[in-house]
C-alpha cells in the first residue's frame, strides 16, 4: 500500500478540523493488510489517526468498504453504551478521496501502545491491575446484548435463532475451510465428533452480547503513568459478533492468558463472575478457535505455526478441551 503523503493528510484532516495544519505522518502497526498512520499537527494538538484500506484489490473494494462502515458502526455503537476507551470516529470516506483513493477513516488517537510490546517486562505486581482493566473492560462489552446471534455488519446479519444453531454451523465452516486447506478428513472428523457430542452445552447460553472477538494483547493499548501501566483502551473490532459471551472469554484465554496463571486470574477477577459450569463450554470454545487459527495460519502461508495448532486439537479432543 502507498504510503499516505502529508499532502493528503492534510487535505483530508483540513476538510475535517479546518484549523489542523500537519507536521508530520508516522506508520504505526496496523494489521497486515489495512495501513494506521498517526497523524500530528502544529500548536500542540492532538495526533489523529487516519486509517487507511487497501486499494490495491479493485475487485475487493466493496469488501473494504464494508469493513470501514462495519467499524464505524461498531466504535458508534460502543460510545452509545458509554464505553468511552475507544477511538471515536470523526470521518470517513468509504470511495476516497482524490488525494487518497482508498477507503479511511479518521479517527481519535487512544494516547498508548499496544499491551503486546511491554507486556513481556510486567512485573507480577504490574500484571494484576492491567488485566483485571482489560476483564472490566470485556465485560462492559459483554452488557450489550441483543436476542439473536450473529455477524455484526452495520447490524446483525446471517442470523441463527439460538446459541446451538450458531456453533454448529460455525463448527461446520470451519472444518469445511480446515479439510480444504489440507488439515485432512481424519483429524476433522475427530472435532466433529467431539463438538457434536458436547453441542448440548451450547444451549446453556440463552442471552446474546456483542462480543470484540479479537481482545487480545495486540488490541488493547496501554499507558505508563506516575502510578504505573494502565490500560488505555482498545481497537480493531473488525471481527465484532454477536454471541455468547464465553466465546469471547475463550478467544482471549486461548491467545492471550492460557499460558499465564497471574494473567488469567486478574483477568477473570476483573471479569467477574462466570456462569455455572462455564468451565466445559469455554473449553469448547476454545476448540473452536484453535481450529480457526489453524485455518488462519494454513490460508496466509504461515506453515511453522500448524504442528503446534494441531497440537492443540489433538490435545483438546483426546484430553478434554476444557
Amino acid at each position: 500500500m502507498q504510503r499516505l503523503r502529508r499532502s493528503a493528510a492534510q487535505a483530508i484532516l483540513g476538510g475535517v478540523i479546518p484549523e489542523f495544519r500537519v507536521t508530520g505522518v508516522l506508520a504505526r502497526g496496523g494489521g497486515a493488510v489495512n495501513a494506521v498512520y498517526e497523524v500530528r499537527g502544529a500548536g500542540g494538538v492532538r495526533p489523529l489517526i487516519i486509517k487507511v484500506y487497501p486499494e490495491r484489490w479493485p475487485a475487493q473494494a466493496d469488501r473494504w468498504r464494508s469493513k470501514l462502515a462495519k467499524e464505524v458502526f461498531v466504535y458508534r455503537l460502543l460510545a452509545r453504551h458509554g464505553i468511552t476507551e475507544i477511538p471515536r470516529v470523526l470521518h470517513h470516506e468509504p470511495a476516497g478521496v482524490p488525494d487518497l483513493p482508498s477507503a479511511f477513516a479518521v479517527m481519535t488517537l487512544l494516547d498508548g501502545r499496544p499491551l503486546s510490546t511491554v507486556g513481556g517486562s510486567l512485573t507480577e505486581g504490574q500484571i494484576g491491575p492491567v488485566y483485571r482493566e482489560m476483564g472490566r473492560l470485556l465485560a462492559a462489552v459483554h452488557q450489550i446484548t441483543t436476542d439473536r446471534w450473529g455477524y455484526v455488519a452495520t447490524g446483525i446479519v446471517d442470523t441463527r435463532p439460538s446459541n446451538t444453531a450458531y456453533m454448529l454451523d460455525q463448527f461446520a465452516a470451519k472444518l469445511g475451510r480446515f479439510v480444504e486447506l489440507g488439515g485432512g478428513e481424519a483429524m476433522a472428523e475427530a472435532v466433529k465428533r467431539y463438538a457434536g457430542e458436547r453441542a448440548g452445552l451450547f444451549a446453556e447460553c440463552t442471552q446474546p452480547a456483542l462480543c470484540h472477538n479479537d481482545f487480545h494483547d495486540g488490541n488493547v493499548l496501554v499507558r505508563e503513568t506516575a502510578q504505573g501501566w494502565q490500560v488505555a483502551g482498545f481497537v480493531d473490532v473488525e471481527s465484532t459478533v454477536v454471541a455468547d459471551p464465553l466465546l469471547d472469554l475463550a478467544r482471549t484465554d486461548y491467545y492471550a492468558l492460557r499460558d499465564n496463571p497471574a494473567k488469567r486470574d486478574a483477568f477473570l477477577s476483573g471479569y467477574g463472575p462466570l456462569p455455572a459450569g462455564s468451565a466445559a463450554r469455554m473449553g469448547l470454545y476454545r476448540l473452536h478457535h484453535a481450529l480457526e487459527f489453524w485455518n488462519w495460519s494454513a490460508l496466509r502461508g504461515k506453515r511453522s505455526l500448524l504442528p503446534a495448532i494441531r497440537q492443540d486439537l489433538e490435545e483438546m479432543i483426546n484430553g478434554g478441551a476444557g
